[in-house]
């Protein structure tokens, strides 16, 4: 390959990134191929292999930013509030994921693939933004919920984070699924993103 600046290497592979989320919002995971994938891009597919190796270490990084824009956001949250009660800190933190629908969807239904057809040091990158995820949760705990011991702190997340890996099916869900539950006979009530985390994060904040 060419050698080619550090701030152009980093825009090609902002790139990929994009092609992948464009063709994620109409195309099923498993069709979406790396060829399909470089049809969408100003580079041919070949050159994509100099950034990624699969199409799951792709999707990987696709997550992993989808992460970095979640802390991004919850960081903003923790800086412009000094104080906040707990059923307000419950709606701040549901506005927050309800802004990530896409994360929530890969969480869902494709997590696993990633992770496992991915090379270790992508995969040791994405870890360090679900960490971040994380720990800056874990900040709006300690700020807005002083009150809270460590073990509540720590039940919390691991309660919540487990907890989001669904959100997406429940909240998200086709006329033709609709049209099943009902010939089921299953009492269901749709719920919106933020109305389904709102809801747990009241429950594990122990808002009336």
């Amino acid at each position: 390959m060419p050698k080619v600046s550090e701030e152009v290497l980093l825009a090609r592979r902002e790139e990929i990134i994009d092609a992948c989320a464009q063709l994620y919002e109409t195309m099923n995971f498993k069709d979406i191929t790396l060829k399909e994938i470089g049809k969408v891009t100003t580079f041919n597919r070949t050159a994509i292999y100099n950034y990624f190796n699969t199409k799951e270490e792709i999707f990987l990084a696709l997550m992993q930013r989808e992460y970095d824009l979640w802390v991004a956001d919850l960081e903003e949250l923790l800086n412009d509030h000094d104080s906040l009660k707990r059923d307000e800190l419950a709606s701040a933190l549901s506005h927050t994921l309800e802004k990530r629908s896409r994360l929530l969807k890969l969480l869902s239904m494709n997590h696993f693939d990633m992770e496992g057809n991915s090379r270790y040091e992508n995969l040791v990158e994405f870890k360090r933004s679900y960490g971040r995820s994380m720990q800056t949760v874990r900040k709006c705990l300690d700020k807005f919920c002083p009150e809270m011991n460590e073990a509540a702190k720590q039940s919390f997340i691991y309660a919540y984070f487990p907890f989001i890996y669904g959100i997406y099916p429940y909240a998200v869900v086709t006329d033709m699924q609709k049209k099943a539950m009902a010939e089921a006979g299953v009492d269901y009530k749709y719920l919106s993103i933020y109305e389904i985390s709102n809801n747990c994060l009241r429950k594990l904040l122990g808002v009336d």
